[in-house]
């Protein structure tokens, strides 16, 4: 039975969020796939992750048997988030462009399943899972525009998931999503038209792509 970890971050609930939005799209395309799959939904707005803490950092350096009582439930709830990953054949991330980076809900999950010797390098864990990130902005940040250097979602998230944890990103990126209600980017609405209907065109095909990949592993 193949599995489908779903990631959301955005603030926006429903379709008020252009991310989830996006990602119900890819989703149901998968599901049409693998109608008897299982999709683990987790909501890091709605049920957000304590940052990681000392206790939760230590508790990765020392034995088991010598963590505290505190490292002990901070190292339990990583390994719950890293087990998750694991199990997934598959991850779709929402990944809205927050002040010029990721939410910082979506940070903390990142900081608990990034754990050395486990989650990163030649033996990472989740070498090659494959994970299609839909990267909404209010802009453009797209190479040749004047915002290009403050771009630091998509390549934030290729260094530390695909450089450092092996993971296969594929970006979706819905952008100028913020030309409808602000009046100065009126007149990049028909760009933004285009980028919406693409992202979407995309989220089916690579929902369906993802899908059969899995199959046929």
């Amino acid at each position: 039975m193949a599995t489908l970890l779903h990631i959301d971050s955005s603030l926006n609930p429903g379709t008020t969020s252009k991310s989830r939005t996006v990602a119900m799209r890819f989703r149901d395309a998968w599901q049409e796939q693998h109608p008897d799959g299982e999709v683990i939904h987790r909501d890091l707005a709605a049920d957000p992750l304590p940052h990681l803490d000392q206790h939760a950092f230590s508790a990765a350096l020392v034995d088991a048997e010598a963590r505290t009582a505190e490292q002990a439930e901070a190292m339990a709830r990583r390994v719950r988030l890293i087990e998750e990953l694991e199990r997934a054949d598959a991850v779709l991330l929402g990944a809205p462009m927050y002040n010029f980076t990721i939410p910082s809900t979506l940070k903390a999950w990142i900081d608990h399943v990034l754990m050395v010797g486990r989650t990163t390098g030649d033996t990472s864990s989740v070498k090659g899972l494959p994970v299609t990130v839909i990267a909404s902005r209010g802009g453009s940040y797209a190479p040749g525009t004047p915002r290009e250097a403050s771009e630091y979602v998509q390549n934030y998230l290729r260094s530390i998931l695909n450089e450092y944890m092996g993971l296969e990103l594929d970006f979706i990126v819905p952008e100028l999503t913020a030309a409808h209600s602000n009046p100065a980017m009126a007149e990049l609405i028909p760009l933004a038209e285009k980028s919406w209907a693409r992202a979407l065109d995309d989220a089916v095909l690579k929902g369906k792509e993802t899908a059969r990949r899995v199959t046929a592993a």
